[in-house]
Order: structure tokens, then C-alpha cells, then sequence
């Protein structure tokens, strides 16, 4: 798109919601041109930890590189240097990996990274929504150079960016294809985020700015997540029509009855052609606890990648019944799973890590 034309756009587009213009955010299993990552540097997110998770952080990237870009978020040369450095160890095809100079934060690129939409019969076929991110509430300052990362990458990519100029998260959000997001309103509706918004104008701009008809809810997240119950832990779908949701088989277990409650929600949940979901029970690995902090620990934050549906795994008993009800709900992909008992110390895995570019 030529320079004049992407001014013609700024000047007129940018006025409207890009909803208004026929941009959507496609579904995660749509196909992607690359996975986003924002390379880990900081030490307070994986306390004593931090140079444990590049190992299963490599792994990720390298079963990413067999069907798509992996276009990566560093601070400078050096941290460039050390990422190839430890990609190196685990034979990653290189010539799939891009690096750009963004600095950040944090490596949580599900919330700070930029929201991709498409309108394929638009002239400009791709957008970036950039909203306001405060890391979770403010519970982690700093995280002014997260906040811009939207709006860097859409000034390399010469692709214009939207900002709705209210809090909202990568991870909180969940996307069927054909107009249905869910959500939480453990996390939505936190007075941490947007406490001037109700539930219907949180609705309005959720379907506003991501191209939605229907705004999906439910209450609770799982016990450890400090994102207040990020969607991304607990419901995905695998099709426009189909759930994979955690239940806790354990009734003692704190996550039970949140779980439950949730289920309980999804069953009564009708898509705007009336029908009901389908709902693929997933169990929830066994506590994790870690210094005295239970761990999020989910098979629920799963990556859909081209290729692959990259799965995290807990040394648990669990994991091969997860990843066999995973793999039976992707039949045309190949289900990996990759140990995640390092990299939950940040308290997230590997869907808090990524983020999508769909073709167009």
C-alpha cells in the first residue's frame, strides 16, 4: 500500500471503528503468516528461574518454524545474540525466525502484542488494534515499552493502527471465527481495568474493535492466575462451534466449584444461529505449588499453531489423557507437548506468550 494511500486511510478509516469498516479478528486455528513472542529478559517474572525456561522456550519456537514465521520482540543486539544463541542449541531453522528491535517489559505478547484484524476485500486487507495495557491491573510496573509494542510493529509494517483507548488483554479474549468472543467478567469487569465501564459498553467495544456480533461470558478464571481469570486458562475453541473447557475432577480441590460454575454457564450459551456449543471436557493437571504460590498450571493454554496445537505439560499423570483429548479435537494437526513446570513459575505458559498474524 503506497504511503498516499495509507494517509487517505489514517485520515478517513481511523474515524470509524474498524468493525464499521469490516475488519474481524480471525480465529485462532485460521491459518497464520507468523506467531509474535517477545524474547524473556526479566528476571522478577521467573525469580531463580529465568535461564531454566529457555530450553522448553526453544522447543516452542522450534516446532512454531515448521508451518509458519516466528517473528520475535528483543531490546538490541545483545539480546538478539543470546536468543540465536539458545535457539541454536535446539536446531531452530533460523531462516524462519525474525528479530525486531522492540524493547519490553515482559514476555507476555498475548497482552501487549498487537490484535491483527483483516478484511479481505479491503483495499488495506490488515489492522492492528493497539489498546492500553497496565500489566494485569498495575500489578507489575513497569510497563510503559509493553503498552507500545501494537504501535511499533504496525510503523514497521506500514499497517494502521486503532486505539479504543480503554485496558483490554490478548489472553482474556477467545474467538470463534463467526462473530462470537468470549470472555470473563472475572477479569473484564475487574475494577482494576476499566472501572468508568459497564458490562455493555465493555460489549461495545469488544465488538467494535474486534469485528464481533456477540459478546460470550463467563464468571471465573482458575486459582494462581494473576491476570484475574484470564478466558486463555479456561474455554478455547477448536471450531466455530466447539469448546474445550478445564473441569477439576477432585471436589476438594479449590478449582472445583469455579469450574463447575463455569461448565454450568457454557451449557446454557447459545451462538448467534441458536445452537448450542459443543463442550469437550479437559482435566486440570494436579496443584502445583511452588514457594508456597499454587502455579496456574492448565492444559487449556494450548497454542494453535499452523502446523501443530502446542500443548503445555506438567510431569503429571494427566498429561497424555490431555494431550490425547487435545489431539482428538485437532485431527489435522500434530499435538505436541512441550514441559511447561519452568516456565509456569512466570505464571503463564505458552498461549501467554504468543500471539497470531493471520494471512490475508
Amino acid at each position: 500500500m503506497s504511503t498516499q494511500k495509507l494517509s487517505d486511510f489514517l485520515t478517513s478509516g481511523l474515524s470509524d471503528s474498524p468493525k464499521k469498516l469490516g475488519y474481524y479478528f480471525p480465529a485462532e486455528f485460521a491459518p497464520h503468516i507468523a506467531t509474535w513472542l517477545s524474547w524473556p529478559h526479566k528476571e522478577a517474572s521467573w525469580p531463580g528461574k529465568i535461564n531454566t525456561i529457555f530450553p522448553s522456550y526453544s522447543k516452542f519456537i522450534k516446532e512454531l518454524t515448521k508451518g509458519e514465521l516466528v517473528r520475535i520482540n528483543v531490546a538490541d543486539d545483545a539480546m538478539k545474540g543470546s536468543a540465536i544463541s539458545h535457539l541454536e542449541k535446539e536446531s531452530v531453522d533460523l531462516s524462519m525466525v525474525e528479530f525486531f528491535f522492540h524493547p519490553t517489559n515482559d514476555a507476555w505478547c498475548r497482552d501487549h502484542g498487537p490484535a491483527f484484524l483483516i478484511n479481505p476485500s479491503a483495499e488495506q486487507k490488515k489492522v492492528i488494534v493497539d489498546w492500553d495495557y497496565n500489566a494485569w491491573g498495575n500489578k507489575y510496573p513497569p510497563f510503559d515499552l509493553d503498552d507500545v509494542v501494537p504501535t511499533l510493529i504496525g510503523n514497521h509494517f506500514n499497517i494502521p493502527v486503532f486505539n479504543p483507548g480503554i485496558v483490554m488483554e490478548g489472553g482474556s479474549v477467545e474467538f470463534n471465527g463467526a462473530g462470537t468472543v468470549m470472555t470473563s467478567t472475572a477479569c473484564l469487569l475487574n475494577p482494576n481495568r476499566n472501572p468508568h465501564l459497564n458490562q455493555q459498553q465493555i460489549e461495545e467495544y469488544l465488538c467494535n474493535y474486534y469485528g464481533m456480533e456477540q459478546v460470550l461470558w463467563v464468571d471465573e478464571g482458575i486459582v494462581g492466575d494473576d491476570t484475574d481469570g484470564h478466558i486463555d486458562d479456561t474455554v478455547r475453541f477448536v471450531n466455530e462451534d466447539t469448546v474445550i473447557t478445564v473441569i477439576e475432577e477432585d471436589k476438594n480441590d479449590e478449582n472445583y466449584d469455579l469450574l463447575q460454575h463455569n461448565l454450568k454457564q457454557l451449557k446454557e450459551m447459545r451462538l448467534l444461529n441458536g445452537k448450542q456449543l459443543n463442550i469437550i471436557e479437559l482435566p486440570m493437571p494436579e496443584k502445583l505449588i511452588y514457594d508456597d504460590q499454587r502455579l496456574p498450571c492448565s492444559y487449556a493454554n494450548f497454542y494453535i499453531a499452523n502446523k501443530s496445537v502446542i500443548v503445555p505439560v506438567f510431569q503429571s499423570d494427566r498429561d497424555e489423557k490431555a494431550l490425547q483429548i487435545i489431539q482428538d479435537s485437532f485431527p489435522d494437526k500434530n499435538v505436541v507437548g512441550i514441559d511447561s513446570m519452568d516456565i509456569i513459575w512466570g505464571l503463564g505458559s505458552f498461549h501467554c506468550l504468543s500471539q497470531q498474524e493471520p494471512i490475508v
